[in-house]
């Protein structure tokens, strides 16, 4: 497994592990799984994915949900596929609540509710996310202490289970078993400096940017079909540039807001992979790093 921030070069490591290993890639990514979300999701071109398999990318329409609990299933039959062709499977991306999901399990909490969701919806609208994050603390201070202020998406569903449960989100997904029965050699790429990383962030943005990512969000807009409720629209850099083409501020404004966004979420992605125990860390902009990735990842490789 090869996990890190966003922007700290994952799918560029694993392309040169593949070169010589017989690797395919399993992607760990929430925005690559959704097809028309290219540019702003770093989703490996064409060359690339012919170059070394990639599993898990271009599943769902943009207009659907793909949940955690999709994934591990997806995941788990991706991984047993590629090692029954005796390859090796490389988990690759930086989805937290992917990791945590294959890792750890899944808890099993009551299925969605479009009408809690609306009135949860409607509150915050009414209240501000704030004060709904300050709710969720009342109901479920583990949950609280745990989900950001910022991440509506989780707010929202720890309130939802709730809601329909009436017990704590934090409660039911402690009492969970791992649905995988194997070990994962995880290797995690943390720059030292954040100041580097937050300098390559925002000069991927602006490549991005350049690649035409601005058309892109455009496309979607135009379907008529999609709102930023959707989780595809949600993602970073989609969400600010959509907010951008609906009027809400100037161009200058959602890149701004879209490069402050990806800092935010590298450092949550930092902070939860420091919290991992037997991780192996190594910094992306360190010229040895990859051969200490590769050192660290050679047993899982050979035995292939």
């Amino acid at each position: 497994m090869l996990t890190g921030p966003t922007g700290t070069g994952k799918s560029g490591f694993a392309l040169r592990l593949a070169r010589e290993f017989p690797i395919e890639i399993v992607s760990v990514d929430s925005a690559q799984v959704y097809r028309g979300l290219d540019i702003g999701s770093a989703k490996p071109d064409a060359a690339e994915r012919a170059a070394v398999p990639h599993h898990l990318i271009d599943l769902v329409s943009p207009d659907a949900s793909y949940s955690a609990g999709q994934f591990v299933r997806d995941a788990s039959n991706a991984i047993a596929d590629i090692e029954a062709r005796g390859r090796v499977p490389l988990l690759v991306g930086g989805t937290m609540l992917y990791l945590r999901a294959l890792i750890g399990g899944i808890a099993t909490l009551p299925r969605g509710s479009e009408t809690i969701r609306a009135e949860i919806d409607a509150d915050a609208r009414r209240l501000g996310w704030p004060a709904m994050h300050a709710r969720l603390v009342e109901v479920d201070a583990v949950a609280g202490a745990r989900i950001h202020p910022n991440d509506t998406q989780r707010i929202q569903r720890a309130l939802e289970v709730h809601a329909a449960s009436g017990r704590p989100i934090s409660e039911l997904q402690a009492a969970t078993t791992r649905p995988m029965d194997r070990e994962f050699n995880c290797v995690a790429l943390i720059p030292h400096e954040r100041a580097q990383l937050h300098i390559a962030l925002a000069q991927r943005f602006e490549v991005m940017m350049a690649s035409g990512l601005l058309d892109e969000v455009r496309r979607l807009f135009a379907r008529g079909d999609l709102t930023d409720g959707h989780p595809a629209i949600r993602a970073v850099g989609y969400r600010q540039l959509w907010s951008h083409l609906a009027g809400a501020y100037p161009l200058e404004t959602a890149v701004d807001r879209a490069v402050a966004a990806t800092r935010q979420l590298a450092k949550r992605q930092m902070t939860w992979l420091r919290s991992m125990p037997d991780v192996r860390v190594f910094d992306p902009y360190e010229t040895h790093s990859f051969v200490g990735i590769r050192e660290s990842l050679i047993a899982s490789f050979e035995r292939a």
